[in-house]
Order: C-alpha cells, then sequence, then structure tokens
C-alpha cells in the first residue's frame, strides 16, 4: 500500500513538474520540435518513468537530471538566438527539394529523403503536379513548405541579425552587389545593423535592429 501511495504521489508531482519545464522550454508544436528539443523531450519522459518504476529510489535523484536537462535546453536556446551558426548547426536549415518544377536530386540525398516523401506530401496538400510548384523546402521539423506558381513567392530571409543569407540571393535572381545597393540606398552601411532584410511581392523590407512596436 505504502509504494502504492508512492507512485501515486510521484507520477502526479513530475506530471506537474514536466508541464512546469516544458512550459519554460518555450511553446512549439510537436511537428516543430528541434533536434535538442526532441531529444531532450525523450530523456525527460526516461528519467520520470525511472523514478516511477523503483517508488523506493531518490526522489531528489529522480527530480536532478530534469532539471540539468532544463538548463542545457535554455542555454541551448540562448546561444540558437545569438547565433546563426550554432543555430544551423543545432536546429538546420531549409533545403531548396524543388526549383520551378524541376526536383533537387541532389539536395534530396543530403537530407536522405526520398521520391515517396516527396510525393506523399505533396498530395497532402493537395498539389497535382511537380510542375506547378516554384519552390518546396524541406523545412528542419520534417515539414514540406509547398509554393506553387501563382502563389506569392516565399519568405526568404536575405540578412538574419545582422549576417546576409547568401544562399537565398540565387533563389530571388539577385547577388551581394544588389543587397549592398539597397541597403546603402534605404541609409544603411552595413549588414551588421539589420535584424531582418526580406523581398516580397511589395520589394525590399528591412528593419533594423532594436525596432519594436
Amino acid at each position: 500500500m505504502e509504494d502504492f501511495l508512492t507512485v501515486v504521489w510521484r507520477t502526479v508531482f513530475l506530471y506537474v513538474l514536466l508541464i512546469i519545464v516544458l512550459r519554460l522550454m518555450g511553446k512549439r508544436e510537436l511537428g516543430e520540435l528541434s533536434v535538442v528539443d526532441l531529444v531532450i523531450s525523450v530523456l525527460m519522459a526516461e528519467v520520470a518513468a525511472f523514478a516511477l518504476e523503483d517508488p523506493k529510489s531518490s526522489m531528489f535523484l529522480a527530480i536532478l537530471p530534469i532539471i540539468v536537462l532544463l538548463i542545457i535546453q535554455v542555454s541551448a536556446s540562448y546561444f540558437s538566438l545569438k547565433s546563426k551558426k550554432f543555430r544551423d548547426v543545432v536546429e538546420g536549415d531549409p533545403a531548396v527539394i524543388i526549383r520551378n518544377g524541376v526536383i533537387e536530386e541532389q539536395n534530396m540525398r543530403k537530407q536522405r529523403y526520398n521520391i515517396d516523401d516527396l510525393l506523399q506530401q505533396l498530395r497532402e496538400q493537395q498539389v497535382a503536379s511537380v510542375r506547378n510548384v516554384a519552390y518546396a523546402f524541406l523545412e528542419p521539423s520534417g515539414n514540406l513548405a509547398v509554393f506553387e506558381k501563382d502563389s506569392d513567392r516565399p519568405i526568404l530571409p536575405l540578412i538574419s541579425d545582422g549576417v546576409v543569407q547568401t544562399e537565398h540571393l540565387p533563389l530571388i535572381g539577385k547577388d551581394m552587389n544588389w543587397l549592398m545597393g539597397e541597403l546603402e540606398a534605404a541609409g544603411y552601411t552595413g549588414p551588421e545593423q539589420i535584424f531582418f532584410c526580406t523581398v516580397d511581392k511589395d520589394g525590399i523590407h528591412i528593419q533594423k535592429k532594436g525596432k519594436t512596436g
């Protein structure tokens, strides 16, 4: 009976604790979990399971790994916020899978993404033909973002937190000289002053660092 009650209160306690920890980790949908988020979530579940399997084990030793994992996740989120390079290494970058109706075979191989997966996700989004697709991006979450030829162009950051995303410039038919010219015309001396820059149907959009509201 004592073990039964111990398991019950530990279950309730760990349930509340994990909800608090997951809230502190930040809001993300399940399909948008990064590799770090997923690994930490799985490890937390395993740690909680060990605490419930042995009612006589130390509760402190069960809680400690959860707190350590929370610290790791918060630290990783902080470095991801501060460093685009760190973010790309940990979370990855979207990969172009279809460009102007042509499947990018090399990118698919790099992502270990097969043609059956591609066609399934295109069907799920009611895309009738690959030739109708202007761009399809395989996101770090594993979701396929599809933009058909008659739709608005995708949001491609040209500058993110002061760093030029050179790989996106060819996708909109531009180069570094064009981007620097646009920044100069807008009164900026360099990309380090820019928090976010992209091009949409209305032209180039530039947001300076530190701007709010």
